[in-house]
């Protein structure tokens, strides 16, 4: 795993937070939602990790005119056999790209909601299973709204975590500058050259992050804030039971990378706020205070007694 980060870490300059909740939400099979200003490395973040893995990666832009089956694929009748043909999708990779996620359509942002929660395609009543480390990466404009569909609320709660990628420090952005001189930093299909792990090393990490011991006190930590989140004055919708399960998964998932075997406190707050930026709704009212989501979960933490 830290030949991993530092891999991720030599393409893309100032973001080892992101890096680092990556490499968790990988662990935790869970799937991110990336947030940033164009330019900041969302894409060349998702290259660089596949291809760290040598797994597929396929990218789809989403467009107004996207139709579900664009996504998913289609059941075209072959004339010449006489027979059905079933042409699978590019959801039928390890790693999805969603660019620009929220410009399409509600109908076709709907298309990904059986692929993210069961990992299986349904087309025309016919099942078919994704792969094993089947993974999507979704990104977004947060600070551009025209021409684009907000995420519905059953979406959002599919993502693991909601990651915001903010411009790097100067130093960082000194030192992107100096590598970008360089043919390997200009070409984006350089991330080819840091192939360092197989799909056998992930899908092993997957299953030892689900074998970390959770004590019966840190998962009553996780439930108190679970349903604090459902009486706080300033939440209108609070986190649902499938959040509860994804903070755990990625408690256990960041206990793994940080080499133990058991999950403490600490690692339930480290993934608190990623988990559930993107899942609670504030009241009309909290947000004309210009409250937001990270400062709510904030008030959470210190309101909610950690047992012991």
């Amino acid at each position: 795993m830290k030949r991993l980060k530092e891999a991720l870490q030599r393409h893309i300059y100032g973001q080892d937070d992101v890096i680092d909740e990556m490499i968790v939400g990988l662990l935790a099979k869970g799937h991110i939602l990336l947030e940033g200003v164009p330019g900041v490395g969302k894409t060349r973040l998702a290259q660089t990790l596949a291809n760290a893995f040598s797994i597929e990666m396929q990218r789809i832009s989403f467009t107004p005119d996207l139709l579900p089956s664009d996504v998913l694929g289609s059941v075209m009748y072959d004339m010449k056999n006489a027979e059905f043909k079933t042409e699978k999708g590019p959801i039928f990779t390890n790693i999805l790209l969603a660019d620009e996620i929220n410009r399409t359509p509600p109908k076709t942002q709907a298309a990904l909601l059986e692929a993210m929660e069961e990992r299986q395609v349904t087309l025309y009543g016919q099942s078919y299973p994704l792969p094993a480390t089947f993974f999507v990466i979704a990104t977004q404009n947060p600070f551009e709204h025209a021409g684009t569909y907000p995420l519905p609320e059953a979406q959002l709660d599919r993502f693991l975590f909601r990651l915001p990628i903010t411009y790097p420090a100067a130093d960082m952005e000194f030192a992107m500058l100096k590598a970008s001189q360089t043919t390997a930093f200009m070409n984006h299909t350089s991330g080819q050259q840091v192939s360092i792990l197989r799909e056998e090393d992930l899908i092993l990490w997957q299953q030892e992050a689900q074998e970390v011991v959770t004590s019966d006190a840190v998962l009553q930590y996780i439930l108190d804030l679970i349903r604090a989140t459902r009486s706080h004055p300033a939440i209108l919708l609070g986190a649902s039971p499938r959040a509860a399960i994804a903070l755990l998964t990625a408690s256990k998932a960041n206990a793994r990378l940080l080499e133990r075997d058991f999950v403490i406190p600490d690692d339930v707050l480290r993934v608190l706020t990623p988990v559930l930026n993107h899942r609670l709704r504030l009241t009309p009212s909290a947000e004309l205070e210009g409250l937001t989501s990270d400062e709510v979960i904030q008030q959470l933490v210190n309101s909610v007694v950690v047992s012991r």
